[in-house]
């Protein structure tokens, strides 16, 4: 599978990072001058344009490479949004996108730390521990943050997954955001990510995320996720400018169009 490289630190783009999505809606005119306007959501269009300075010669060549490799505008690629949540649905986690665990029970309208009522109660009757996941279309070998605001009137740990990598976080009374950064298996060909209760363990979380980054940025509430299969190439030539020794500058543009 063909997926946009990420840089040496693990970053796919540089900021600014410009993003712009265009909808369709389809109009009906009707004899009797009636309009008719439907929303199209198989017309809508993404577009990013990836500026890049102080590239390393490596990093340019695996750039340059790449796009030959597309040969340009030809081949479709799988491209993880920069600037958004990977995760689909992440303020919903009744939502079929989601893997709940058999014995964890999961209520929605909790108070949330940002002053909405988007939290869950997560509650395992079970005598092991239940999570909730999603398996993700992306490369394993990628940078990956995961991360999740918890509380819990008694301290207690819960465990953030990543493929078959795991990490133990603990929350207390008050909401905590906890993170989890790394490579996943370089031979997998996609990766589950998530939340693990303990038995008989009850916490509150929001803000489930996963960015294709080493670091974790502001929560972004999602729906379809941050995965686009079938992405290109805008152009069929990529320049490079070069600003000093081991050093360059370019800029690319990517397209997504639920049509294709």
């Amino acid at each position: 599978m063909l997926v946009y490289p990420q840089l040496t630190s693990g970053a796919l783009a540089q900021f600014p990072v410009q993003k712009r999505r265009r909808m369709r809606t389809i109009v009906n005119v009707l004899a009797d001058r009636t309009t008719i306007k439907l929303a199209d959501p198989q017309g809508e269009i993404t577009e990013w344009q990836l500026t890049y300075t102080g590239l390393s010669d490596d990093e340019a060549t695996a750039l340059q490479q790449y796009f030959m490799a597309t040969e340009g505008r030809l081949t479709v690629f799988t491209f993880l949004d920069p600037t958004a949540n990977l995760f689909a649905w992440s303020d919903q986690l009744d939502n079929a996108a989601w893997n709940k665990g058999p014995l964890l029970a999961i209520t929605g309208g909790v108070a949330d730390p940002l002053g909405g009522t988007s939290a869950w109660h997560l509650s395992n009757s079970g005598s092991g521990p239940q999570g909730i996941t999603q398996t993700l279309q992306v490369p394993g070998g990628y940078m990956y943050c995961s991360s999740v605001y918890g509380r819990c009137p008694q301290a207690t740990t819960v465990t953030l997954l990543r493929g078959i990598d795991r990490a133990d976080g603990i929350l207390g009374a008050g909401w905590n955001r906890i993170t989890f950064s790394g490579h996943g298996d370089p031979a997998a060909a996609s990766l589950e990510f998530g939340i693990e209760v303990p038995a008989g363990g009850s916490v509150d979380i929001f803000g489930l995320q996963v960015e294709p980054q080493a670091s974790a940025s502001a929560y972004k509430r999602s729906t379809q996720g941050g995965v686009y299969p079938n992405a290109y190439f805008r152009d069929d030539v990529l320049s490079f400018t070069t600003t000093d020794v081991n050093r360059h500058a370019a800029t690319i543009n990517i397209i997504h169009a639920n049509r294709l």
